[in-house]
Formats: structure tokens, C-alpha cells, sequence
């Protein structure tokens, strides 16, 4: 069955960086778009990065463009977040999910994790 499992997260300072990592199985990870989405304490949840299933393409919610970079490894079925320059606002559940297609679309998942806390505090 598919498996989503979300590790990297923790207490960062403002500025600060954190890596995400999602480790996939389950399905033919090379074959699906992937992206990551957050929930922060009361509010919805929010699409943050999306890729093309080769890596080819990458999207960003306006919030973190510039700051957070999206990446992938298919040989080792990994999904990756690279976390810099870190604000408070960016505290929340981090959730790796996966696309039903190639392609993402900000809302479209069909299976996600269970997510990794990132904190941000000075």
C-alpha cells in the first residue's frame, strides 16, 4: 500500500534552515507528481511546493518562493524540501502528498503523510 513518511523536522531560529525528506513506497514514485503542503495551529491546510513527476518542473505558493526549494530523487523514491531563511509564519504540520497524475495541481492529492512538525522560534 502506499506509504508517505515525513522526517527533517524540528525547532529552527528566524533565518534559520531545516531539510524536509518524504520516503515513499508503495507505488511507482517516478511515475507521480509529488508535492508538499502545511497546516499551520487553526487555519487550513495550505499547498506550499509541487513536481513534476521527473523533476522537470517545480511550483511554489507566493509564500515561500525564493526561500524553499523542491527536489526529488526517483533512484531512492525520495521527496525532498529545502528550507531557508525560515519566519515565524512558517510554523506548522508539514505533509508530503501525492498527485493521482504526472502533473501537480495545489489541492490534488490522492494519498499524503502524516506529517513533520517544523517550529519556528526564537
Amino acid at each position: 500500500q502506499v506509504q508517505l513518511v515525513e522526517s527533517g523536522g524540528g525547532l529552527a531560529q528566524p533565518g534559520g534552515s531545516l531539510r524536509l525528506s518524504c520516503a515513499a513506497s508503495g507505488f511507482t514514485f517516478s511515475s507521480y507528481g509529488m508535492s508538499w503542503a502545511r497546516q499551520a495551529p487553526g487555519k487550513g491546510l495550505e499547498w506550499v511546493s509541487g513536481i513534476y513527476s521527473d523533476g522537470s518542473d517545480t511550483y511554489y505558493a507566493d509564500s515561500v518562493k525564493g526561500r524553499f526549494t523542491i527536489s526529488r530523487d526517483n533512484a531512492k523514491n525520495t521527496l525532498y524540501l529545502q528550507m531557508n531563511s525560515l519566519k515565524l509564519e512558517d510554523t506548522a504540520l508539514y505533509y508530503c502528498a501525492k498527485s493521482p497524475r504526472p502533473w501537480v495541481r495545489r489541492g490534488e492529492y490522492d494519498y499524503w503523510g502524516q506529517g513533520t512538525q517544523v517550529t519556528v522560534s526564537s
